[in-house]
């Protein structure tokens, strides 16, 4: 489940329908936001980050991640870049982990890093008509490339707008609000007719679009290039710690398991952690798993070794003493 979201607000697969054919509203006060100031913000952050933040100018941005030497996930983020600094969105209970992980690399570069995420309040707005609604509620919208970003307001509280990149599957805006004025910001999206969704929903969501998250599905055991990254990573741009390694398994290898999709047969959900077997013999593990309110069945996200994550393949889930019945599935599940 989201953190910090109830299970739903009264009425889970309502809240589903409004994020696939109009607009949901999701409370992200949980996430964190650090701030970059400071010269050399941008040098500074492209020779860390998976993806080319050289190449973005105010008003634009992109998903990357932060990797140790040997490829593996140390934080997921998102990068908006303004005038005077560079805004970085991070999941619940990263922000400290990662200001203490740049700092590390910081020396003689003019760079101020800072935690802002207790005076910035995260909204996301979700559904096919999630642009012009966040636009008629706060004067601006974002244009379609992902995390490109604009500056509106609402009763004279400045806000940004950021467009995400499909966590749920549909049209996404962030709204960056000051947390004195998060309430009526929230309000006067729900007015405009974003309805509010529950944790329920939103896994529903996640899951079928094939997003992995950073604590469920994502850990500091997980190598970039075993997860989907076409939007996290750049491929032509200079060097980053654990870039040699990502490059190699492209060039000259590959990694031996994926993050694949489950669907399951039954009624039961398996657990996260819940292993994967192919005739008795574990090949993975399950890291999240819902019932799909679109497909009206179990489906999941599990590692699975690369011999077996080709769409189509039958496997099984363990459920306590019992053994589900399960194929790969392509990401995302629902299009």
């Amino acid at each position: 489940m989201a953190n910090d979201l109830p299970p739903d607000y009264g009425d889970a697969a309502a809240e589903y329908a409004a994020v696939r054919e109009r607009a949901g509203l999701i409370d992200r006060r949980d996430w964190g936001v650090v701030e970059a100031t400071g010269r050399d913000r941008v040098n500074f952050l492209h020779a860390l980050l998976s993806n080319d933040v050289k190449a973005l100018g105010p008003g634009q941005g992109c998903a990357a991640t932060l990797l140790d030497v040997h490829g593996k996930v140390q934080v997921m983020l998102d990068v908006l870049v303004l005038e005077d600094r560079i805004l970085l969105l991070l999941p619940p209970g990263t922000a400290q982990k990662t200001l203490e992980a740049l700092d590390h690399y910081l020396f003689a570069e003019k760079v101020a890093l800072a935690d802002v995420s207790p005076e910035t309040a995260l909204l996301l707005v979700a559904g096919p008509a999630a642009p012009a609604l966040a636009g008629r509620a706060l004067g601006a919208a974002p244009g379609e490339r992902a995390w490109s970003h604009v500056a509106g307001a609402l009763d004279g509280t400045g806000v940004r707008l950021a467009r995400g990149a499909g966590e749920t599957g549909e049209a996404e805006v962030w709204v960056l609000a000051p947390a004195a004025g998060a309430a009526r910001v929230r309000d006067a999206l729900a007015s405009a007719g974003a309805r509010p969704v529950g944790a329920t929903a939103l896994e529903s969501l996640r899951i079928e679009a094939g997003t992995p998250v950073l604590g469920r599905d994502v850990d500091d055991t997980v190598l970039l290039p075993e997860i989907p990254n076409a939007g996290l990573l750049s491929y032509t741009k200079g060097c980053y710690p654990g870039q040699e390694v990502v490059v190699r398994i492209r060039d000259r290898g590959h990694v031996n398991r994926l993050l694949a999709g489950l669907v399951l047969d039954g009624d039961v959900v398996p657990e996260p952690g819940a292993e994967v077997l192919v005739d008795g013999v574990a090949v993975g593990r399950v890291t999240s798993a819902t019932r799909s309110l679109g497909l009206g069945r179990p489906i999941a996200l599990a590692f699975v070794r690369r011999a077996h994550a080709e769409p189509g393949t039958a496997l099984e889930v363990r459920a306590g003493a019992t053994l589900l019945r399960a194929r790969v599935a392509a990401l995302p599940f629902t299009r």
